[in-house]
Order: C-alpha cells, then sequence, then structure tokens
C-alpha cells in the first residue's frame, strides 16, 4: 500500500466522501475515499464505473455535489489556480491545436503554465519532445500524426510545466501494441519521482510498475490494494477444461470464458469463475494473470460482462 506521501509532502492525492450527481440525476460518484501517494496508482473499472468523473474533479474540472479532494494539500474548489500549476492532465480525447505543429502546441501551453523565459521554455520544449520521443516531428502539423503520436504529444503537453501530479485517463485507446508498449515504458519513468494517477478500463495499460490499485464500479471503490492482492483474490477461479464445441451454453452460472481453442473434437477454454464452480474435468490456473484476476474479481460482483473489455485473449 502507498504510505500517501510525496516529495516530502504529507500527502499527494486526498479523495475524502466524493459524491457527484449529474443534472440529470445519475449519481456517478457515491462516497469515494482514495489517498494516493508517488508512484504509479491505477484506477480501474469497467466504461461508467465513475473513473472519468473523478479524474475531471481531482483536476479542477468538475466542482463534486459533496466530499473534498485535496492535492499536495491545495483543495480542488478552493484552490483551483494552485492545484493547476502543480497538475498536468491527459485526458481521454486530446486531438486539439489540429493546425499547429507540434513544437507550436507547447509552445502555447507552456507559455499558459507561466514559462515566461524564452530560453527556459525553448530547453524544456526540446527536452519534452525528446523524453516522448517526438524531437524529429516538432515542426509536423497535428493533423498529421499517428494516434500513437497523437497521445505522446498529450503527454508531452501535460508534462511542459513539470508537474508534481500526472492525471492520466483512458491512455491507450485506439493505440497499436507498440504504442501501448511505449506508453506503458514512459509511465513507469515518470512515476519514479511523481504522483501518477492512471484510470482505464485495459488491465495491460497498468504494467508492471503499478504498486497500488483500487477498482470502481458503480461509483464506489469495490477494491484497493497491491496487484498481488489481487491476484491472490483471483486463486481457484482461473481454470482450463475442454469442453464440446458447443457446451459453452451448459457452462455453470458466472463463468466467463477468456480464450478459446480447438481441442480435438472439442474447445479448450480458459475462464473465470465468480462462485469457484467449474466445468467436471477442469484444472484451476495455478498463476492467474492480472487481467484474469480482475475479471473474476468482477464476475464475483455479478459484473463481467462488463470488465471482460479490460482483458486481453
Amino acid at each position: 500500500m502507498s504510505d500517501g506521501t510525496v516529495r516530502g509532502v504529507e500527502e499527494g492525492i486526498v479523495v475524502e466522501g466524493i459524491r457527484h450527481r449529474y443534472p440529470g440525476g445519475n449519481l456517478a460518484l457515491d462516497g469515494v475515499d482514495l489517498a494516493i501517494g508517488r508512484g504509479l496508482f491505477g484506477l480501474l473499472g469497467p466504461n461508467g464505473a465513475g473513473k472519468s468523473t473523478l479524474m475531471r474533479i481531482v483536476c479542477t474540472l468538475l466542482v463534486p455535489s459533496g466530499g473534498r479532494v485535496r492535492v499536495l494539500g491545495h483543495d480542488v474548489v478552493r484552490e483551483r489556480a494552485a492545484v493547476r500549476r502543480l497538475l498536468g492532465y491527459l485526458p481521454q480525447e486530446f486531438g486539439a491545436w489540429r493546425k499547429l505543429r507540434v513544437a507550436e502546441v507547447l509552445e502555447l501551453l507552456a507559455r499558459l503554465s507561466g514559462l515566461h523565459d524564452p530560453r527556459v521554455r525553448r530547453a524544456r520544449i526540446a527536452e519534452i519532445l525528446e523524453r516522448v520521443g517526438l524531437a524529429g516531428v516538432a515542426d509536423r502539423k497535428v493533423k498529421a500524426l499517428s494516434g500513437g503520436m497523437v497521445r505522446r504529444l498529450g503527454v508531452a503537453q501535460a508534462l511542459v510545466h513539470d508537474p508534481e501530479v500526472i492525471v492520466v485517463d483512458e491512455p491507450t485507446v485506439g493505440l497499436d501494441p507498440e504504442e501501448r508498449i511505449r506508453f506503458r515504458q514512459m509511465m513507469a519513468d515518470l512515476g519514479e519521482d511523481r504522483v501518477i494517477l492512471l484510470s482505464t478500463h485495459i488491465v495491460a495499460d497498468l504494467g508492471s510498475s503499478c504498486r497500488d490499485i483500487a477498482i470502481l464500479d458503480e461509483g464506489k471503490v469495490v477494491f484497493r490494494g497491491s496487484p498481488g492482492e489481487l491476484l491472490e483474490s483471483a486463486r481457484g477461479r482461473v481454470f482450463e477444461a475442454v469442453i464440446p464445441v458447443d457446451g459453452e451454453a451448459r457452462l455453470p452460472a458466472g463463468v466467463e470464458v477468456i480464450s478459446r481453442t480447438p481441442d480435438g473434437v472439442g474447445l479448450r477454454i480458459r475462464a473465470v469463475s465468480g462462485e469457484g464452480e467449474m466445468p467436471p474435468g477442469a484444472e484451476p490456473v495455478p498463476e492467474p494473470t492480472l487481467e484474469e484476476a480482475y475479471l473474476a474479481f468482477m464476475a464475483r460482483r455479478g459484473r463481467a460482462h462488463l470488465a471482460a473489455a479490460g482483458v486481453e485473449a
């Protein structure tokens, strides 16, 4: 578990009793409590769980209906300007300024972030472009970038003012496998001396550097702990079995199939069981993956059909 400390400050991101109800009546968050310290913190949950709402509240873009959030000791409602100086944000969709060149986007945002000295600003932009692998396309217009490059530019704009806290929302949607690996490594490197809150429904986004996670579902925190604790909760609930080609309909209730491969005249399946019930002849998997552990956890809640999109077969 994280101890909640960061760079000598007594707290990183502290979320206390946050609730938010949208004007139409939808209760997106229902009493969320979290304390997040230095390093990469993963916030998992299916689409619609309330993750993006929480991200927007932390980033001062949305005033909660109730509760309190502090970023490095600063209240996100009463001290918005102070929070924004400390924080970098990469939203789900980043593709603005399509007619500007890459370096021009960072120039504009660096000015807005308070980097007024031209020499300092130029040096910082050059450093960030090199770090995210965009130095070679600094003069290219945003509209000419690949999807992966646009996400890297999104990371660059979040880092241009050297923030102590980075908030990243659904970072790898639409990226190819190579870009996703590159992104995970970048987050691992950045998390060595910063607070990073990364929200996703794709478990693999967290990578091996994530040491602390929470699962958000239906506006509530339903799990908080280490990846190892989540893995331990899945033991005995992930299995392999050979079934007839038409046998899935006869699997016990609460079973979610992860993968299928031909095996003689039948199918070899890998699956999770919410209640631990397995078909005849099934063999428990001794070392489940984190993706499988997440799916098994959600299966126990009867929500595996929503979580399945976060598991790569």
